[in-house]
């Protein structure tokens, strides 16, 4: 079983900037995908950014050229700075791993506020 931890959500001003980090742990044997998603409120969850394991990654058209995801494999983290944050980025923001045989992990989710 994977855990998920979440750090760096916030408040932030229209323009802003946040680094959002999301660490796995527990049995890790490979991470095929590491990526974020994001929840507007009565909104779905709708992709963010996803980085794979042979270094593709793949971005919403909302956030291309703002958002730029990486990820330490090393330390089995992955990570999501973002860049001239607008009110639209409001979301509660999910992390999601999946792993060895398509098992897929969420994060308890981090609320990202923006203000105008």
């Amino acid at each position: 079983q994977v855990q998920l931890v979440e750090s760096g959500g916030g408040l932030v001003q229209a323009g802003g900037s946040l680094r959002l980090s999301c660490a796995a742990t527990g049995s890790i044997f490979s991470l095929n995908l590491m990526g974020w998603y994001r929840q507007a409120p009565g909104k779905q969850r709708d992709l963010v950014a996803t980085f794979t394991s042979d270094g593709r990654t793949n971005y919403a058209d909302s956030v291309k050229g703002r958002f730029t995801i990486s990820r330490d494999n090393a330390k089995n983290t992955v990570y999501l700075q973002m860049n001239s944050l607008t009110p639209g980025d409001t979301a509660v923001y999910y992390c999601l791993v999946i792993g060895l045989g398509g098992i897929a992990s969420w994060g308890q989710g981090t609320q990202v506020t923006v203000s105008s």
